[in-house]
C-alpha cells in the first residue's frame, strides 16, 4: 500500500525504541495531557451549557417572556388591553396579576415574601408553577377565599403546612382607632410548590388576584400582563411586535432585559472558563516542543542519512510534524472521547461521588439549584477538538523546523 516517505518514517518513529524510552514517556505524558485538557474543557463547558438552559427554564417557568404595564402606574381597563394581546401574532397565552411585597408570620416565624395575585385558570397558560404543586391544587385559590399558594422553602421556614393558617402584612397602612397599622390578613395554604430553584421557593406566594386587589388596595387595576410566546428566544422582537400593536401606550418588556445581567454574567463565565481551561491543552501541546525537540537530537544521524539520500528538508520537516500530529490527535481523540462520555454521565456520576462522600456539593440555599445538569453541544466538541489539533500543529513547526536545518557533514563527523 502506497505511503507517502513523510508519513512512512514519522509513524515509525513515534514507535517505542530500546534507547529512547525516556522521550516515549514524554509523549505519553504529553497526550494524555492534551486528552485531559480536552475532557476538562467537554465537561465543563457542557455542565455550564446545563447550568445555563436549566436557570433559563426555571425562571422562565415563574417569570414570562413578556409583560404589558402602564407607564409609570398601574394598569386600567386591562380587559381591552389583554384582547388586543391575545390577537398579537405569536402570543400564545396572556393572564393578569398584581405584584407586591409582603411579610407572612406564623407563631413566630416571620419571612417576607413576593406576593403575586393571579386567575389560576389563566395563569396555567403563561406560568409553569401549576406543574411543580406539590401539595394542593393552584385551582383552590378562589377569589374572596383568601388561600395562599407557598413556596416550599417559605412554607418550611414558616413551619406551616397543608391546611395551616399565615398572616399577610403588607405595607399599605390601615387607619384603625389606635392609629395607623400596617395591612393585616389571615390566609389559608391552599398549596405549596416546588420548582427547584430556591430564589423562588423561599420567597415566593400566590394569592388569587381579587384577594390581591382588596389587600394591595388597587381597585380595578393591576401591575400588568403576563405573555407566553411561542418562541422565548425571540423574545425582544416579538416584544416590540406587541408594543407596535398596541400604538407604543404601554410598556412592554421581555426576559432578556429583566434577566440579562444574570445571563450575560453566565456567558461570560463560560468564556472565562474556557480561555483557562484552554491553557491546560496549550501547556500539554507545548510539551510536545520538548519532546520532539529531544526527538530531533536523538535522530541527528538518521537525519543526515535521509538527507545524503535525497530526502529534502520541506520533507525531514513534515516527518517531524507528522510525528507530532500523531501524538495530538491521539490525546485529542482519547480526550473528546472522554468528554463526550464523562459530559453525557455527569447527573450519575456526581450524585454517586455525593452519596460516597456524604456530602452534597451545590447547597440549593447558596446556589441556584441543587443538582449538576448537563447538556453536551456538538459545536463545542467540534470547537474544542480543532482548538487542540491546531495547538499540536503549531507545536511541531519549530522542532520540525530545527530538524530540516541540521547539516549531513556536521551531524556525521563523530559517527
Amino acid at each position: 500500500m502506497f505511503r507517502p516517505l513523510e508519513i512512512f518514517i514519522g509513524l515509525r518513529y513515534t514507535r517505542a525504541k530500546r534507547r529512547n524510552h525516556f522521550i516515549s514517556f514524554i509523549s505519553l505524558i504529553s497526550m494524555l495531557g492534551i486528552a485531559l485538557g480536552v475532557t476538562a474543557l467537554i465537561t465543563v463547558l457542557s455542565v455550564m451549557n446545563g447550568f445555563e438552559k436549566e436557570l433559563r427554564e426555571r425562571i422562565l417557568g415563574m417569570a414570562s417572556h413578556a409583560t404589558i404595564a402602564e407607564f409609570g402606574g398601574q394598569l386600567r381597563n386591562w380587559e381591552s388591553v389583554m384582547a388586543q394581546a391575545e390577537e398579537a401574532d405569536r402570543v400564545v397565552g396572556v393572564a393578569p396579576y398584581v405584584e407586591g411585597e409582603g411579610m407572612f408570620s406564623s407563631g413566630r416565624q416571620v419571612s417576607g415574601a413576593m406576593v403575586r395575585g393571579v386567575i389560576p385558570d389563566l395563569e396555567a397558560r403563561v406560568s409553569q408553577v401549576g406543574e411543580h404543586i406539590i401539595f394542593g391544587s393552584m385551582n383552590d385559590l378562589r377569589g374572596r377565599g383568601f388561600g395562599v399558594v407557598l413556596g416550599k422553602e417559605l412554607a418550611l421556614a414558616l413551619g406551616v403546612g397543608l391546611g395551616d393558617r399565615v398572616t399577610l402584612i403588607t405595607p399599605q397602612a390601615a387607619v384603625t382607632p389606635v392609629g395607623v397599622l400596617p395591612r393585616m390578613r389571615r390566609m389559608n395554604v391552599v398549596g405549596i410548590f416546588e420548582v427547584g430553584m430556591y430564589e423562588y421557593d423561599r420567597s415566593t406566594a400566590f394569592i388569587h388576584l381579587d384577594d390581591a386587589r382588596q389587600i394591595y388596595q388597587t381597585d380595578d387595576a393591576i401591575s400588568g400582563l403576563r405573555l407566553k410566546l411561542d418562541d422565548m428566544m425571540r423574545a425582544p422582537t416579538i416584544a416590540r411586535q406587541v408594543a407596535a400593536e398596541l400604538d407604543g401606550r404601554f410598556w412592554v418588556n421581555d426576559w432578556t432585559r429583566q434577566h440579562a445581567n444574570f445571563f450575560r454574567a453566565v456567558q461570560t463565565e463560560k468564556t472565562v472558563m474556557f480561555i483557562i481551561l484552554s491553557l491546560i491543552v496549550a501547556v500539554a501541546a507545548f510539551n510536545i516542543v520538548s519532546t520532539l525537540v529531544m526527538v530531533v537530537i536523538d535522530k541527528q544521524a538518521d537525519i543526515a542519512i535521509l538527507r545524503t539520500l535525497g530526502l529534502s528538508p520541506r520533507s525531514v520537516m513534515g516527518v517531524f510534524m507528522v510525528q507530532g500530529t500523531v501524538i495530538g490527535v491521539v490525546g485529542t481523540l482519547l480526550g473528546v472521547a472522554g468528554g463526550i462520555t464523562l459530559a453525557l454521565n455527569v447527573e450519575t456520576i456526581v450524585p454517586a461521588i455525593e452519596s460516597l462522600l456524604g456530602r452534597q456539593f451545590l447547597s440549593p440555599d447558596v446556589y441556584y439549584i441543587s443538582d449538576l445538569p448537563s447538556e453536551l453541544n456538538l459545536r463545542d466538541v467540534a470547537r474544542i477538538g480543532s482548538l487542540a489539533f491546531v495547538l499540536t500543529v503549531l507545536a511541531t513547526l519549530y522542532p520540525a523546523w530545527r530538524a530540516s536545518r541540521t547539516q549531513p557533514a556536521e551531524a556525521l563527523r563523530y559517527e
